[in-house]
């Protein structure tokens, strides 16, 4: 009966319920297969017709909460992306984590002068052989894709500041670069405007097996948004002092003092954070 429970996608368009993409799904998170398929189990009598995926997302994230809560935060990664708002700088300063990651030296809401203008640039990255200017297109809702003309944009910028940086002192020896991050997805016309100029796109899914969502699983920069147990108020408390990743709110453990926490769970914050990420801490 599940299977021809019709549901709605973002999109608006209506499909029949596919289990194996919810088991997937869980799989991605981390959950083996008995506890994916002990979820799936548990959600299949709660689907009606015409429920979102919303919904059911919902539901199978609060199942996966009570049997294995690190699981369950991974499982609420895009979501918890999503809640790295409203104004979009906390997205930022995780896109610029992300990349003192990977070994660039990062400067996060810089002013750079262009040969003609001046531009306010999300995060300027560097290492000793490479240089970039980098813009975060950040949406709070799953439905918005980057069109063309942000990379259309964001390349004329682009091109303006590495006219500027080519007759720079000490800049002799980089290449220069655009790249443009999105925590949702690009349109297929953006995306072939970006490989034709050479500009660097990077999505939740893009490109394949190196997107936001495979860099942030290899190197266990999860945000803070994910934990499972603070809630909104906490959480965004943590983005405004500018602690945006678990890595970050282990490491300076007295944060947790600041958002009024009980020892418990203070302890379950912690411990859940070891779990979630373990040997990248």
């Amino acid at each position: 009966m599940s299977e021809k429970v019709i549901i709605q996608k973002h999109s608006g368009e209506k499909e029949a319920f596919d289990p194996d993409k919810l088991h997937a799904s869980l799989r991605r998170a981390g959950a083996s297969p008995a506890l994916a398929k002990k979820v799936e189990e548990s959600i299949l009598p709660m689907l009606e017709d015409g429920m979102t995926t919303a919904a059911v997302y919902r539901k199978a994230f609060r199942e996966l909460r009570k049997m294995q809560r690190a699981t369950a935060a991974r499982y609420s990664l895009k979501k918890a992306i999503m809640e790295l708002g409203p104004s979009g700088y906390p997205f930022e300063h995780f896109v610029g984590q992300l990349l003192k990651n990977m070994g660039y030296e990062i400067e996060v809401g810089r002013v750079v002068q262009g040969q003609c203008v001046k531009h306010e640039v999300d995060v300027v990255a560097h290492n000793d052989h490479q240089q970039f200017m980098v813009e975060c297109k950040y949406y709070n809702s799953q439905g918005k894709y980057c069109n063309v003309r942000v990379p259309l944009y964001i390349h004329s910028r682009f091109m303006d500041i590495e006219k500027r940086w080519r007759s720079t002192p000490g800049l002799e020896k980089r290449s220069f670069h655009g790249w443009v991050f999105t925590n949702t997805r690009f349109t297929e016309d953006a995306m072939e405007y970006a490989r034709c100029v050479g500009l660097r796109m990077v999505s939740w899914d893009y490109p394949r097996k190196e997107g936001l969502r495979d860099m942030i699983q290899k190197t266990g920069l999860f945000p803070v948004t994910v934990l499972t147990h603070l809630n909104q108020k906490q959480k965004q408390a943590l983005l405004e002092k500018e602690v945006v990743l678990c890595r970050q709110l282990y490491q300076q453990r007295g944060m947790l003092d600041t958002l009024g926490l009980k020892p418990g769970i203070k302890k379950k914050v912690i411990s859940e954070i070891e779990d979630l990420i373990g040997d990248n801490l």
